[in-house]
């Protein structure tokens, strides 16, 4: 792999490819429960794998609150970029969004998408009209969040940037396999996000898993199985 952006902290695991890049959500990093045992199925599996933090978050250099979603899809391209042959993009919730906008930038290097509660045009859907008022005209937002003891901070950076990377008004021109994996008990993004992502895509080789008591997260040892199962189809 050749270096990335200084300040996108990352860890590579050598292998045959396709290379395999987990895409984490908003406000993660690289040291969630998914990516660690995708990992580490990587190293079993002897296969290439990209784990790493946008910048702003986690060891990845920069302010959080100055980030936009144009800048982190810009990291994926840069991480993409960074990788030799064909990639297998792996994108939770935000994560998804992202890898639908770098299959876009990329169609000659990225050759499958898998989608974890993926959440794309979530600063439409994502926000009340109050929310948005509040954030054009103060500058931001702060919510409760339900996996961490400090809040989550939304920008008007941010949100104006996803609001301009919007996907979903009508087909997207993402031409290769496609496999969605969304939990019906999903409190965050509902999934008939999934469902009506799936019908927008060109691509003819959609496959839509809906896990009844699944959560957002999806990283229950059953979960994370069903997310492997589902990538060694795709490489195989």
């Amino acid at each position: 792999m050749n270096a990335p952006p200084p300040a996108l902290a990352h860890h590579f695991t050598p292998g045959a490819p396709p290379t395999v890049i987990f895409l984490p959500g908003y406000a993660s990093d690289m040291t969630g429960a998914k990516a660690l045992a995708l990992e580490a199925w990587a190293r079993g599996a002897g296969r290439a794998f990209v784990r790493f933090d946008y910048r702003g978050c986690g060891a990845s250099g920069g302010n959080f609150a100055d980030q936009r979603l144009a800048d982190w899809r810009d990291d994926v391209l840069a991480i993409i970029d960074g990788t030799i042959g064909p990639v297998v993009l792996v994108g939770s919730s935000m994560g998804g969004w992202l890898m639908l906008l770098a299959a876009l930038a990329r169609p000659d290097r990225v050759v499958a998408l898998v989608g974890i509660a993926a959440a794309p045009d979530f600063t439409d859907w994502g926000f009340t009209t109050d929310e948005k008022m509040t954030i054009l005209t103060e500058g931001r937002i702060e919510r409760a969040n339900p996996y961490g003891p400090a809040p989550t901070l939304y920008t008007r950076a941010f949100w104006s940037s996803g609001e301009a990377l919007r996907l979903m008004a009508g087909m997207i021109a993402v031409d290769v396999p496609v496999r969605l994996i969304h939990g019906m008990a999903d409190p965050d993004v509902p999934y008939l996000r999934s469902v009506r992502l799936a019908e927008l895509l060109r691509s003819a080789d959609v496959q839509t898993t809906l896990i009844k008591d699944g959560d957002h997260r999806l990283s229950r040892p059953s979960d994370i199985a069903v997310l492997i199962r589902t990538i060694e189809e795709l490489v195989a």
